[in-house]
């Protein structure tokens, strides 16, 4: 499928959109599209050089450092963005973390930190930038996954964060209606950046590879401009759901009928994975500020 960019640009020309987990990855990528087609962003995140280099290609773009679990400078850096724009028309709910953690015997602080991170600070995200979207241009985008529908082995913690994010997303789309505004959820399979390589880059998801059993999960890595360009046509549309790559919005209706031939097919030396993930120190994929671990 080709993409035409050519027609969102009109669309996203003059947009004012705030992007948290702007350093790298997704936030980093679509923030170089969005300003390429005319929008104005401003961007949040935990590593000031990532951000510095991300807001220089983006003509001077202003940024802030921020932990997305600190309420109060949440609303700080939304505050920021919205004066130095001149107001928001998109939040981007990025920032997240992710790291293997079998549900028996796993570390219980990745548990901690994935809905710290993931769940709080899309919550403080939304929360804080929502007065400032809450107009007939308005759009909240909250980035969830593949996995917030269906569940794999090793992704508890991922898992059910980020169904609570979609469950955030699919909520605040109803409050929003009032006003004008809209509310998406955004879903992906693996993408290829480096939160997917830290991620899986582990002896247990090696292990699982191996096996045969990744799936979509884990062996199937998509180019991240498959998401990008998703994104760009769901921020111009306002749409209520993002997915990439394209077999993603296959499975989201019939979850409840993919869950069960997923069971079945990760059974495959899935004991010997579990005993080595058990044993295997792990790291989230961004390094998050000591006062918060």
């Amino acid at each position: 499928m080709i993409f035409d960019s050519s027609r969102w640009t009109a669309t996203l020309a003059g947009r004012r959109v705030l992007i948290t987990g702007g350093a790298r990855g997704i936030g980093a990528a679509l923030a170089a599209r969005l300003h390429g087609r005319g929008a104005r962003v401003a961007l949040a995140g935990l590593e000031p050089d990532g951000l510095a280099a991300v807001a220089a290609e983006c003509g001077g773009a202003p940024w802030w450092t921020c932990d997305v679990t600190d309420r109060a400078r949440v609303e700080e850096v939304a505050n920021n963005a919205a004066d130095a724009l001149g107001g928001l028309d998109v939040v981007v709910a990025n920032a997240g973390v992710a790291a293997q953690m079998p549900m028996i015997g796993g570390d219980p602080s990745v548990m901690d930190q994935s809905i710290r991170v993931n769940v709080l600070g899309a919550y403080n995200t939304l929360r804080a930038a929502g007065p400032h979207i809450s107009h007939e241009r308005g759009y909240a985008l909250a980035v969830a996954s593949l996995a917030a529908a269906v569940h794999a082995p090793l992704l508890g913690a991922y898992s059910a964060s980020k169904a609570a994010v979609e469950a955030m997303g699919n909520t605040l789309r109803a409050e929003l209606r009032p006003y004008g505004a809209k509310a998406g959820v955004a879903y992906f399979g693996e993408l290829d950046t480096d939160m997917t390589s830290r991620g899986f880059g582990t002896e247990a998801a090696s292990a699982l590879m191996k096996a045969g059993v990744g799936g979509g999960f884990i062996s199937r890595v998509a180019p991240l401009h498959l998401g990008i360009d998703a994104l760009e046509r769901g921020i111009a549309r306002r749409s209520k759901r993002v997915v990439a790559p394209w077999w993603v919005g296959g499975v989201l209706p019939v979850r409840m009928l993919a869950q069960p031939v997923v069971d079945r097919v990760v059974q495959r030396g899935l004991a010997e994975v579990l005993e080595i993930a058990r044993k295997e120190q792990v790291e989230l994929t961004t390094p998050q500020p000591e006062s918060h671990r």
